[in-house]
Order: C-alpha cells, then sequence, then structure tokens
C-alpha cells in the first residue's frame, strides 16, 4: 500500500478508537461507581439492545477473520466452527440464560455458590473463568496484530507486537473507566458496524458471481488445489483416526463452551428480568445466524477469488483472508476503491476485537473482584472496593493476554478459541448444570466439577500439538507431546462431569433440600431475583 493509503486507513481506525474512547468517557462522568453499575450497568438495557451487545460480544475475530480465512484454507472441513458456533446458542436458550439470570447477580459463582459453601466454590469458579478469560483474550490479540501488520504494509514482528500491547492498553481503558455499560454500548456500535461490513462484503461475492453459489463453490474448488475433496469433509479432519477424534472434540467443545463463557453470561444480568434475558438470546441468535451464513460466503469467495495460497502467503494460519478479499472486490492493490473497502473492513475488524476483548476483561475482572478477592482476603483486614480491585483486575488480566498474545501470534484465531471453548465446557458448564438441576449436588461436587474439567483441560494443551513437538507448535524446538489431539475436549468434558458425580457421591455433606428448593424456584419463577 501506499503512504497515502495507509493513512486513510490509519485514520479510520483513528475515527473508532475515537468514539469508543468518547463513549467511555462520557459514561465514567454519569456512573454512580456502585458495584451493580459496573458489573452490569444498572440493569437497565432492553432485550433488543443486550441482544447486539451479547451479538457483539460473541462474534469476535474468530469468527470474522479465523472462521472465514479456515473455510478458505480447507473448505468443507472451516464449516464446523459455523455450525458449532451457532448450534451452541441452543443449549445457552434452553437450559441457561433464563435460569442463570434469576440466581445470580453478577458471575457464574453467584450461581452455583446460592445453595453451597461460598468460599471454596467462589475460588473454584472465579480460577476457571479468569483461566478461560485470558485463552480467549490471546486469540483476540493474535488477530488484531495479523490485521494490523497487515494495514501498515506488512507483517513485521515489531508492529504486530506494538499492536497487541496497543490493544491491551486500550481494553484495560475501557473497562476500567466505563464499565458494563461503556463496554455494552461499544459492542453494539462493533455489532452494527461489523454486520454491516459483512452485508456489503457478501453482497459483492455474489454480484462477482452473479448469485451462482454454484459456479462459487466449484471456482473455490478448482483454485484450492483438492478439486471437489474442498467440498467434502475430510480435507483437514479426515486424514486418519486421530483427526477424525480432534473433529469430534473440537465439536464437542464449540457446541458446549459458549454455555460456560463468563463473558457471555454476565451478559445476562444487564437486562432488568429473565424474561428480557431470554428475549436478548433470541435476538442474538438471529444476528449471528445471518452474520454466520455470510461468513460461509466470504470464506469461499476468499477461496474462489484470491486462492488459499495467496491467504497463506499473507498469513500463514488465514487470519487475513478477509481484509484481502475486501481488497480485490474494491478493485485490487493500489486502486482508491479496494484501498477504502480494505480500510474499512480493517478497522471493523479491529473494532470487533476490542468490543470482545473489553467484554472479557470486564468479566475476568469481576471474577477476580467479586469471587477471589471476596473470599480471599483476610478477615478483619479493611476491605478494598470490590469495583477498585475489579479496576487493578483488569491491569493484571490485560498484562497477562498481552504476554501471551506475543507468545501465540502465528496460531489461528479461531483454533485459538476452540481452546477456550474446551476449556469452559470442561469446567464451567458442568458445574453450572449440576447446580441448576441436580437436587444432590454438594460443595465438594462443584468444586471437583470445576477443577476435574479445568486441570485436565489445561494439562492436555500443555502436552499436545499445540505447545510443542510439531513444525507449528508455540515451541517447535521442545517435544513434550504425549497427547495426540489439538482440542482436549472429549477428553475433559466428561471429566468435568464424572468428577462432579463423584465429588457429590463421596460426600459427607448432606444436601441443603432447602436452599436447593429455594434455587429451584428462583432459577423458574425469578422470585427473588436480584
Amino acid at each position: 500500500m501506499t503512504g497515502e493509503h495507509q493513512t486513510l486507513a490509519l485514520l479510520l481506525f483513528s475515527a473508532f478508537v475515537a468514539v469508543t474512547l468518547g463513549i467511555t468517557t462520557w459514561v465514567s462522568r454519569n456512573r454512580r461507581g456502585s458495584a451493580e453499575e459496573f458489573y452490569a450497568g444498572g440493569r437497565l438495557f432492553s432485550p433488543m439492545e443486550n441482544g447486539f451487545a451479547i451479538a457483539g460480544d460473541y462474534m469476535s475475530a474468530a469468527s470474522f477473520l479465523g472462521v472465514t480465512g479456515l473455510i478458505a484454507l480447507f473448505g468443507y472441513d472451516g464449516l464446523l466452527y459455523v455450525v458449532g458456533f451457532l448450534v451452541a446458542w441452543l443449549v445457552v436458550l434452553f437450559l441457561v440464560a433464563e435460569l442463570v439470570r434469576n440466581c445470580g447477580r453478577f458471575t457464574m459463582a453467584d450461581v452455583v455458590a446460592a445453595r453451597m459453601r461460598e468460599r471454596p466454590v467462589r475460588i473454584a469458579a472465579g480460577t476457571s473463568s479468569v483461566t478461560v478469560s485470558v485463552l480467549y483474550l490471546v486469540a483476540q490479540m493474535v488477530g488484531a496484530g495479523s490485521l494490523v501488520a497487515l494495514l501498515l504494509g506488512g507483517t513485521s514482528e515489531a508492529a504486530r507486537d506494538w499492536t497487541v500491547i496497543g490493544v491491551g492498553a486500550l481494553m484495560v481503558i475501557y473497562v476500567s473507566l466505563g464499565g458494563m455499560r461503556a463496554t455494552t454500548w461499544i459492542q453494539i456500535v462493533k455489532a452494527v458496524l461489523l454486520l454491516g461490513g459483512t452485508v456489503v462484503l457478501t453482497a459483492l461475492v455474489l454480484v462477482r458471481f452473479h448469485g451462482d453459489l454454484d459456479r462459487l463453490l466449484l471456482t473455490a474448488a478448482e483454485r484450492s488445489g483438492h478439486g471437489e475433496a474442498f467440498l467434502a469433509p475430510g480435507l483437514k479432519y479426515g486424514g486418519d483416526w486421530t483427526a477424525r477424534f480432534d473433529f469430534i472434540s473440537l465439536g464437542l467443545a464449540l457446541v458446549l463452551g459458549t454455555a460456560g463463557l463468563p463473558h457471555i453470561l454476565s451478559r445476562f444480568y444487564t437486562v432488568p428480568t429473565a424474561r428480557a434475558a431470554r428475549r436478548s438470546v433470541v435476538w442474538a441468535v438471529g444476528l449471528i445466524g445471518g452474520f454466520y451464513l455470510m461468513t460461509i460466503v466470504l470464506g469461499f469467495g476468499a477461496a474462489a477469488i484470491l486462492g488459499p495460497d495467496a491467504v497463506r502467503g499473507s498469513n500463514a494460519a488465514g487470519n487475513t483472508a478477509v481484509p484481502l478479499l475486501a481488497l480485490d472486490l474494491g478493485g485490487g492493490a493500489g486502486s482508491t476503491g479496494g484501498t477504502v473497502l480494505f480500510a474499512i473492513v480493517a478497522a471493523v475488524a479491529f473494532a470487533t476485537i476490542l468490543a470482545v476483548v473489553a467484554g472479557i476483561t470486564l468479566a475476568s475482572s469481576a471474577s477476580v473482584a467479586h469471587d477471589l478477592y471476596a473470599s480471599l482476603r483476610r478477615r478483619g483486614g479493611k476491605p478494598r472496593s470490590e469495583v477498585a480491585v475489579a479496576r487493578v483486575a483488569a491491569v493484571g488480566v490485560g498484562v497477562v493476554a498481552i504476554a501471551l498474545g506475543l507468545l501465540a501470534r502465528d496460531l489461528n484465531v479461531a483454533f485459538l478459541v476452540g481452546l477456550a471453548f474446551a476449556v469452559a465446557a470442561s469446567a464451567n458448564l458442568p458445574v453450572l448444570l449440576y447446580s441448576l438441576f441436580w437436587r444432590g449436588f454438594t460443595t465438594r461436587g462443584a468444586v471437583w466439577a470445576v477443577y476435574g474439567g479445568l486441570v485436565p483441560a489445561v494439562v492436555l494443551v500443555v502436552l499436545s500439538p499445540v505447545v510443542s513437538g510439531s513444525p507449528d507448535s508455540l515451541f517447535p524446538g521442545v517435544d513434550l507431546q504425549y497427547f495426540p489431539l489439538q482440542n482436549p475436549g472429549i477428553v475433559s468434558i466428561p471429566l468435568g462431569f464424572l468428577a462432579g458425580w463423584l465429588g457429590t457421591v463421596t460426600s459427607a455433606e448432606v444436601p441443603d433440600e432447602a436452599r436447593h428448593a429455594e434455587t429451584e424456584v428462583r432459577s423458574l419463577t425469578g422470585a427473588g431475583a436480584a
């Protein structure tokens, strides 16, 4: 790109950052400073507003950059992410949304602690929530680095590193100053921009092929170098039994993981009632479903128009397929139309990343302050304000996410999110479902369910090809690979449920029937809900 075109692109970036910082500043001047305001935005958002915010929270860099890149590189097998991300919302809608809104106040731990001994449960759930949030944040950081490095005309490591640091700094500012209200409005603005940009790109791809989807798919298959195999299962996950088990593992993680993501669960507390929470999910499912249908067109469009070799040439993991597609659809490199469209899409993707990292950082800092700090601080000491602790925690989470984002910069962002989903499904979902639906569930069962899923998931990732033992690993020069699968879900998710059951049946604790009855009534009717 020429310097003039880079300037245009950077101006669009700067405009969005300025608008979001303006929103954050405005909100920070008009807030009451209470925990309810910081964590839940005062519970004042309508179902439509919260639905757009949920969609904005969920449609991350993994969706816009990573999934389209995987479809462009692997065809049919890349669609697994689209199906998994979308079907997961049925679990959220039918099993989680309304019940969580009725039983908790700010975090997942509130739901579990309602009928258990608080201290051990909050420590376990808080630890798990922070771990999932950091893994999810790393994916957004990697996407930001790939995107801005491309925008600046190269893929230099220095540009990517400074981008990751800049995104981390911005997310700390958003959360520390604006809390949930600012984060929600940033997510709403981002959702509108992302959906608008995706509609434009999808329309341009379809116009290029005169609305003929068959021609689009056949051209993608021809340019892929794989022929008809590009449109059939097995290109990425069908080579051997290890790849097939990886396919099953990833599918389980994606479908079950959404219901355990802390930043998604926290969104149900921003509306006044459980009915509003359920309606929020209906809005979100409609918006997200439309978006994912369009990413399929964009993924195959990138394969047909650019070719997988061009996508890999820019970024080996495929994270830059959509911006490159926009450049071509607008007229190609060097053209004003191409560069304007490229810059708009890049700015929208950057907005996506900033909004998502703000939501995740807020959820993780809430877990640190509301669950871990409240449980671990010394009794009798002078307690600090939860909100003050949450602001400090946002800085700490940001530093950790930046460090890991610099380390994992060469991995596909959708793949990284798959790992976060696996940990969420292994550690958070079992304890959540057991707490809501099992009358005999005990404190030991809750703690064992969390750690019984969290520890195996993290250990298996460390011992997998993701970390070492292959050329694409984080540490290619080291070989600690003892677990053959890239996603641990197929092993760690059942272990989480098994550990929760085993901890309960071996516990001497007598389940509190009265507290379970109270929780059941509250979850189903909303009576006594915060």
